[in-house]
């Protein structure tokens, strides 16, 4: 289940007016810090920058190169301790559609792995202990302890148990 607050368009498509529903210049301060994120090597100052955009960041959590973050709310955004994001690995709390945009809270619990490549849709937990295979793309909750694969990702073990 995803948890969102959707909004109406303004005008022909909800990203016409983005100024309108943040800041322009806090967007601006956002991108400088997450896209150089992208490509710093170091891990402590890759989460000390993270926070300043309001992100929660939990200790000991691992960036890979080339993860991004919402730039429009990275503040909704949680990833708890002992983490890893891995490479290319997108997270995002917000989409622009046609007639409408949507925000949501994105938790990730502690002890996650996040595969390489792998998209994580608004609104969306992702338990503790859970892993999310490379190049999956999480439009669900994944419950704790849970390995999830796919496009669409889909629980394809739950514990030690096969499904």
């Amino acid at each position: 289940m995803r948890r969102l607050e959707v909004f109406p368009s303004e005008g022909s498509n909800s990203l016409e007016k983005w100024y309108r529903i943040k800041n322009p210049l806090r967007v601006v301060f956002n991108f400088i810090i997450i896209y150089t994120c992208r490509f710093l090597p170091s891990l402590a100052l890759k989460r000390a920058l993270l926070r300043l955009t309001g992100m929660k960041v939990g200790r000991k959590v691992s960036i890979g190169l080339g993860a991004t973050f919402d730039i429009f709310f990275p503040e909704l955004i949680e990833i708890g301790d002992n983490s890893v994001v891995g490479y290319n690995a997108a997270i995002l709390a917000h989409e622009f559609l046609v007639k409408e945009w949507r925000r949501g809270r994105v938790k990730v619990g502690k002890n996650v792995m996040i595969g390489a490549r792998s998209l994580i849709l608004p609104g969306v937990e992702i338990g503790d202990n859970a892993t999310v295979a490379a190049y999956s793309l999480v439009n669900r909750d994944i419950p704790p302890g849970a390995f999830a694969a796919g496009v669409p990702a889909r629980i394809r073990r739950q514990g030690d148990e096969a499904l």
